[in-house]
């Protein structure tokens, strides 16, 4: 029989995936800006036109622009946090699921162990069972 596990994936902080991340966390940010820019662009252009009620539409427009500014805030913090953590530290990066093969006698605790899968600069460097 056949079941499903969930097994973490967690990768190691070298300078290369460090750099990745704060690329990856840099265009989010700037996507994210963009997206501020466009809507207040689109608000200013929708007042013009005169076409809708004008406050409750503002309103729509400040809400999802306050959205974004969030996400900003959220993405500047792990940019400061990733830039504290020293090489080498393991980060949560997902969740998986595996199928697992089990058998009638198979030891019940060393199948349900939780198993957590080490990366390395995107080669498997350890697979862990607790």
């Amino acid at each position: 029989m056949k079941i499903l596990q969930k097994v973490t994936v967690k990768q190691i902080l070298t300078e290369k995936s460090k750099e990745a991340l704060l690329s990856t966390y840099r265009q989010t940010k700037q996507q994210l800006q963009k997206e501020c820019d466009q809507l207040r662009f689109e608000s200013k252009r929708l007042e013009k036109t005169k076409k809708y009620s004008g406050t409750s539409l503002k309103m729509h427009f400040e809400k999802e622009i306050n959205s974004r500014q969030e996400k900003i805030k959220l993405v500047d913090f792990q940019i400061e946090q990733l830039l504290l953590l020293p090489l080498g530290t393991e980060l949560k990066e997902t969740e998986i699921q595996a199928v697992v093969d089990i058998h009638e006698g198979d030891d019940w605790d060393a199948v349900s162990k939780e198993k957590t899968i080490i990366v390395k600069d995107g080669i498997i460097h350890e697979i862990r069972e607790r």
